[in-house]
């Protein structure tokens, strides 16, 4: 999967859609019904969002979602700016940390906002005692929307941590680790920014499991059964190579090398001991041989007990 840069023109080649990339060293991901049940708690928070910052800063604001997208923790720090602003949350009774990335200077817009300025260019730099307080009630509230919109899915009590300046200090996760990252197109008066959020993946994979079925429609559950009774009647019908085989043993090279017609090679499987049923090197049954009719065949018996002595005898 790819990831969302920062830049307005890559957003609107990503809201055009088009093909996406598939990784199969990871051949977990969200499914669509996933990325759906996402999709609509996550446009809940960005309406109320939206109105949130537009009364609490009072300047014209809006928030929409642009992208749902499962990543590795290491590419998502990769893709963040140098210095921005990572909000770092508890999302009780979940496990997991959430976070909540927002641009440096959309930031120091809204809280300029709130001090009664008018925006515009902003200078880069850490916030003061005076600005701090002011960000964590600002992200607080905005926390409050996000469990507005996940009330449908869980009940979540959002709570703020900590406040870091750069991602490559953090570590809320290990680099490999499954992220889901939401991506929201963020206007604060003229100042435009991507945010995201950042929510482990087996921290939210339960939850969507949980409700998949409740926000399926009663056509869209069919189509779902009916494309399950197909893969299994075709995987039920699917020819697979079976093989009968004695316990394998270890020879020297050369004595492979030497070996002539008329050679016998003693095997280390007992005479007591049933065959091997195997499928690609698994074994799920046993079997002792016997023919039918003028076939070779062999009777599958129960798994012997491994508990029990073993008879030295050889084949």
């Amino acid at each position: 999967m790819t990831t969302t840069a920062r830049t307005p023109g890559k957003m609107s080649r990503r809201q055009a859609g088009g093909p996406a990339l598939y990784d199969f060293r990871r051949p977990i991901k969200l499914s669509r019904d996933h990325v759906r049940t996402l999709q609509i708690a996550f446009e809940t928070y960005a309406r109320s969002c939206g109105t949130l910052l537009t009364t609490r800063l009072r300047a014209v604001s809006n928030v929409s979602l642009v992208s749902i997208e499962q990543l590795n923790y290491d590419e998502y720090v990769a893709s963040l700016v140098n210095p921005t602003i990572i909000a770092v949350v508890a999302l009780d009774p979940l496990p997991g940390t959430m976070l909540l990335e927002i641009a440096q200077p959309a930031v120091m817009t809204a809280i300029d906002h709130m001090l009664g300025g008018p925006g515009g260019p902003q200078p880069e730099r850490p916030l003061t005692e005076v600005e701090m307080p002011l960000l964590r009630n600002l992200i607080q509230r905005m926390l409050g929307e996000l469990r507005y919109g996940f009330e449908s899915l869980v009940d979540i009590q959002p709570q703020l941590r900590e406040i870091e300046y750069n991602a490559q200090f953090l570590r809320a996760h290990a680099p490999g680790d499954a992220v889901v990252v939401a991506s929201f197109e963020t206007r604060i008066g003229a100042e435009e920014c991507v945010s995201t959020f950042c929510l482990p993946f087996n921290t939210i994979l339960p939850v969507l499991s949980r409700t998949e079925a409740v926000v399926l429609s009663a056509s869209q559950r069919e189509v779902k059964e009916r494309a399950l009774r197909n893969l299994t009647a075709g995987l039920s019908a699917a020819p697979i190579g079976v093989a009968v085989r004695f316990q394998p043993i270890r020879m020297r090279t050369d004595d492979i090398v030497d070996l002539r017609p008329g050679d016998v090679v003693p095997l280390g499987h007992p005479t007591s001991r049933p065959l091997e049923v195997t499928v690609n090197d698994i074994v799920f049954a046993h079997a002792v041989p016997g023919n039918q009719g003028a076939r070779l065949a062999c009777l599958v018996v129960p798994s012997p007990n491994e508990n029990s002595p073993k008879e030295s005898g050889r084949p």
